[in-house]
């Protein structure tokens, strides 16, 4: 039996709302030499069933107990015989020719390790939403994504085997922000190239926003202080800039959704620790920065319904800068 070329590994836990449609943006790669290896982390709803309903010979499905996208990731990798290797989180989306134009890539260079893409966001029905931040960096990107991770997500690398087996699995104390330990760890040991094309759809949920944000700035942190204690002494200067970045990210993050004094508090909360980090940022970015300040004052004073009536016509300047 022919190996394939590419597995692509789906972590879902109680995905059924979302994993159809992932799954099919899968099987609809015009590049078809691909495995689909599905980890259901002790799912309790109709997920499994619906899976099933592909009855495709290219997918299969690991089922175990509940611990987390990290632990299912590397479950992922003990069962994957591709080359290469891209993970899909169960309710994000691939355009058509994802895989073919990544894989060209890592064959155009073939000292490249990752070939990364960029995002576009979509809302819960699946409309888009806003662009992520176009960055095309290649080569050596390890100063770069030590200040920010500008793959943003765990759906967009294609990734050689080799080079995840050199480095190791996902780091499983961390959670819901290994992925950007890993691509640190992998950009650290070997070069990036990039595909220039949105090739990656990221759903946003609206569920318990500020909790989420609260968690996620936690385990940022960690994967910061662990990143930085491994670099080189040339590159320390950075973590100033990289605490910056976090903290401005989650400032919008807090925004996002509909106004209400809490997540507003959050918000000047964390633009506090942006400006705190690297007061040089209010400069480099100053319109930004005044929008920001602006609309986390409006959510604080005004009542709900009028905070919403600026988030429409203000909310674009946010959009566009986000990341």
């Amino acid at each position: 039996m022919n190996m394939p070329s590419i597995s692509v590994i789906v972590p879902v836990f109680n995905g059924e709302i979302t994993i159809k449609e992932t799954i099919q943006s899968v099987l609809n790669q015009t590049f078809q030499d691909f495995e689909i290896i599905v980890i259901n982390d002790g799912s309790q709803d109709k997920t499994l069933d619906i899976i099933e309903s592909f009855n495709s010979p290219k997918i299969q499905v690991f089922s175990y107990t509940n611990r987390g996208p990290a632990v299912s990731r590397n479950r992922g990798l003990d069962h994957a015989t591709g080359e290469f290797i891209s993970f899909l989180d169960a309710d994000d989306l691939w355009t058509p020719d994802k895989l073919e134009a990544q894989l060209n890539a890592l064959h155009a260079n073939p000292q490249a390790a990752v070939a990364y893409s960029w995002t576009d966001y979509i809302n819960e029905s699946g409309q888009f939403l806003y662009p992520d931040e176009r960055i095309a960096e290649t080569g050596d990107v390890y100063a770069k994504l030590l200040v920010t991770n500008f793959l943003h997500n765990g759906s967009n690398p294609l990734i050689r085997r080799k080079a995840l087996q050199e480095i190791g699995c996902f780091d499983e104390s961390l959670w819901g922000s290994e992925d950007w330990d890993m691509w640190l760890r992998l950009a650290a040991r070997y070069p990036f190239t990039v595909v220039p094309y949105p090739h990656n759809l990221y759903r946003i949920s609206g569920y318990s926003i500020s909790s989420n944000i609260q968690t996620q700035a936690k385990e940022c942190l960690k994967v910061i202080e662990k990143a930085f204690a491994q670099a080189p002494d040339s590159l320390q200067h950075l973590k100033k800039q990289s605490l910056a970045k976090l903290y401005q990210y989650l400032t919008f993050k807090a925004l996002e959704g509909l106004p209400n004094r809490h997540k507003g508090w959050l918000a000047a909360q964390y633009y506090w620790y942006t400006i705190s980090a690297y007061p040089h940022l209010l400069w480099q970015r100053k319109k930004l920065m005044v929008v920001i300040l602006l609309k986390i004052i409006l959510w604080l004073l005004l009542p709900p319904h009028q905070a919403r009536l600026f988030s429409k016509h203000g909310g674009s300047v946010l959009s566009s800068e986000q990341k």
